[in-house]
């Protein structure tokens, strides 16, 4: 038995029934040269014989103490985990994000281990999909693509490979470092309140800062937005890829980093949306951006933080708004330079409480911490094979909440960048827009785009 850490719990206090908190993925894959037309049927038919699951598979949840615990799950069925699916004909694109719309907006069975996997048979082109789905309790971005790693091969022979669920996993965390069950949780406890006197000057000194610095957005000023609306259980998600080259040679040139230029590409992306609905604040919208704290080889947990940034969509110039958010990101990292795991976490949660309090009542809705979440993980750089298959595209499938109708997840594969963008789909219209528009924000920063076009 093991206790939940208190990031881990908070994913579990946040669902509803219309607000699933799972994480998911769409790996689009071409089957291998010469495979036969039963190639999937063969391949989903190994995969049904894996009924040993390996952590983070086999936990199920269980509350002790007022508290949540994973425990092992001994009555396994991998026919409630693992379905094979068919797109109807003609199987486009189109098809298979309406599929994985619907897919993601169904919450999991707290009564069995929190993960589904499907293979989409199909797909237009001789191509099929693989879409998963996994707790955010169980596993933050950075340890979903950790196992991602370990269940998919570079080698396009290895064709026997164990479906995700049994895939053996090696951890570096010496045993000294891993209390169980109840003496972890209040291990954890016990961490955080020693955080609490730098945490309290911390904030105290933010506050200060905030008053005189107009770029700062640590300040709860995120401005009225129509992404900050309550939800429905509905869902529309889209997915693109664009160029690696292309934005790190935008990096270049402007002297900043690619996640930079990623922000300033969603900030034009997301201007241009607004502007078309006649929705655009006259404050810069804030950007809340997942950070990874996670410091050892583990695959399983939550261990980020949040840094806020002002996104700069108040500019029309997008060389300023791209400064702009250089300035404001660089800041948050500054501070958090200077603490330690646990007193980020502590910080980012006292900083954040009121959005959190929102996202659990909707107590305080005039009170807005950010606008959007943008979120970027890492990825294989390499070309990965799934039994042989060729994975073209792997797009992060990410979760929306009463507040934040909107959410962009993106991951690098090889020479891409793939973008998936979730929205609730009766809060927002026309969300596939925003792929049109991530695009020409990033030629605006090439200088390709005619300025007398901008908005």
């Amino acid at each position: 038995m093991k206790a939940l850490s208190p990031a881990d719990t908070a994913f579990l206090l946040l669902e509803k029934r219309h607000q699933p908190m799972h994480v998911g993925g769409l790996f689009l894959a071409t089957p291998p040269k010469g495979a036969g037309p039963n190639f999937l049927e063969q391949v989903a038919e190994r995969m049904r014989l894996a009924t040993k699951p390996t952590p983070p598979f086999d936990k199920q949840l269980t509350r002790k103490f007022g508290a949540w615990f994973w425990e092992r799950d001994e009555q396994f069925d991998v026919d409630h985990h693992f379905r094979h699916y068919a797109l109807p004909r003609p199987g486009r694109i189109r098809e298979l994000l309406r599929m994985v719309s619907q897919l993601h907006a169904a919450p999991l069975d707290r009564a069995r281990p929190l993960w589904e996997l499907y293979l989409i048979d199909g797909v237009d082109g001789g191509r099929f999909a693989i879409y998963s789905k996994i707790h955010h309790s169980l596993v933050d971005g950075i340890a979903a693509m950790r196992i991602l790693q370990q269940c998919l091969s570079e080698d396009p022979a290895d064709t026997d490979m164990p479906p995700p669920w049994a895939a053996t996993r090696t951890k570096k965390v010496k045993a000294d470092q891993r209390p169980q069950g109840v003496s972890e949780f209040f291990s954890m406890v016990g961490s955080q309140l020693e955080s609490v006197p730098k945490v309290t000057r911390e904030i105290a000194r933010t506050i200060r800062e905030v008053r005189s610095d107009e770029d700062r957005s640590n300040d709860m000023r995120a401005p009225p937005c129509i992404f900050n609306q309550p939800i429905s259980g509905s869902r529309r998600f889209a997915a693109q890829s664009y160029s690696l080259d292309r934005i790190r040679a935008v990096g270049k040139a402007h002297r900043a980093t690619l996640n930079d230029v990623v922000l300033a590409m969603c900030a034009s992306a997301l201007r241009r949306y607004l502007l078309d609905l006649g929705e655009l604040p006259a404050k810069p919208l804030i950007a809340m951006v997942p950070l990874s704290l996670r410091r050892d080889d583990s695959d399983s947990g939550n261990q980020i933080a949040m840094i806020l940034a002002n996104l700069g969509t108040h500019l029309l110039d997008p060389a300023r708004r791209l400064k702009t958010i250089q300035r404001s990101v660089q800041q948050s990292k500054e501070r958090y330079s200077a603490m330690t795991p646990g007193e980020i976490l502590a910080y980012a949660a006292t900083l954040l409480g009121p959005a959190g309090l929102n996202f659990l009542t909707s107590a305080v809705p005039r009170v807005q911490a950010f606008n959007v979440i943008i979120s970027n993980v890492p990825g294989p750089k390499q070309p990965l094979y799934f039994n042989g298959a060729r994975i073209e595209g792997m797009y992060p499938v990410s979760i929306v909440v009463d507040g934040q109708a909107l959410n962009l997840t993106l991951t690098s594969y090889v020479d891409k960048l793939e973008f998936g963008v979730i929205a609730c789909r009766r809060t927002l219209p026309r969300i596939q827009r925003l792929l049109e528009y991530l695009e020409l924000g990033l030629k605006e920063l090439e200088g390709i785009g005619d300025e007398n076009e901008l908005p």
